[in-house]
């Protein structure tokens, strides 16, 4: 009789592991002084900015209406792409990808896990950043809830892999400089809380064709007007495809 090894058995059922994962990486992002400063606690404050302030323009309505959405979409970025880029780079560098991949955890679990805990965070930052806005007296379209979540999702999607492009191809210096670098372009040039059509000429265009802008549009159909936003899915699918595709040719797991 010849026997055989199961390298798996004994291990936690792989929903056990996959949620192990997310707790952890949820809570290692959580801690991260430095994250909670860019997903909550500048968001927050461009919130309160735009609320007491009537410059930059951000169009027709009630200025709180159309700050939420931009606001809700910036904390997409910081969570989906900005801590994700980061947290990835650092721990392909210390191997700890490497040493994951080989768990009964495996690559699609760990890939699994991170995604779980995007959503977490993503979740505090919306219960969070959406209850400020409700008490400054943010008035959403609720009917457009499930459109926006839609965009969210897409959003999300879009980002997480853009930074795993980032994350699995450049020295984790370089991705710490980078990510935040774009992070404020995108906040400035991006159309994320001034609209695409209140930016001037050409960025109009380039805001309108990124993922931020397409973002940030798609949140503001939602929740003011309570529209389906296809434009912005349509932009947002493209580039969350192109970026996964770009993932998984690219993307090295260990240095």
């Amino acid at each position: 009789m010849t026997a055989t090894t199961d390298p798996a058995r004994g291990a936690a059922p792989t929903a056990t592991r996959v949620r192990a994962q997310a707790v952890f990486e949820t809570l290692t992002f959580l801690r991260n002084g430095e994250q909670l400063l860019v997903s909550v606690i500048l968001p927050a404050l461009a919130m309160v900015g735009l609320y007491f302030t009537t410059s930059p323009s951000l169009g027709d309505g009630r200025r709180i209406d159309l700050a939420v959405p931009g606001v809700l979409a910036l904390c997409v970025i910081s969570a989906a792409f900005t801590g994700t880029a980061i947290q990835t780079a650092f721990d392909r560098r210390y191997g700890v990808l490497r040493l994951l991949g080989t768990t009964p955890l495996g690559r699609g679990g760990l890939v699994l896990g991170k995604t779980l805990a995007v959503l977490a965070v993503l979740l505090v930052q919306l219960a969070v950043l959406g209850g400020l806005g409700l008490a400054l007296g943010w008035r959403p379209v609720w009917s457009g809830l499930p459109a926006a979540l839609v965009t969210i999702l897409l959003g999300a999607w879009a980002f997480v892999a853009l930074a795993m492009v980032l994350a699995g191809t450049l020295r984790p210096e370089a991705v710490l400089a980078l990510a935040n670098l774009i992070w404020v372009l995108l906040l400035g040039l991006g159309g994320v809380l001034v609209p695409p059509d209140r930016m001037p000429g050409a960025l109009q265009h380039l805001a309108t064709a990124l993922p931020s802008g397409a973002l940030g549009e798609g949140l503001r159909a939602a929740f003011v007007h309570g529209s389906v936003p296809w434009a912005a899915w349509g932009v947002l699918l493209l580039w969350a495809g192109l970026c996964t595709a770009l993932a998984a040719r690219l993307f090295r797991w260990s240095d």
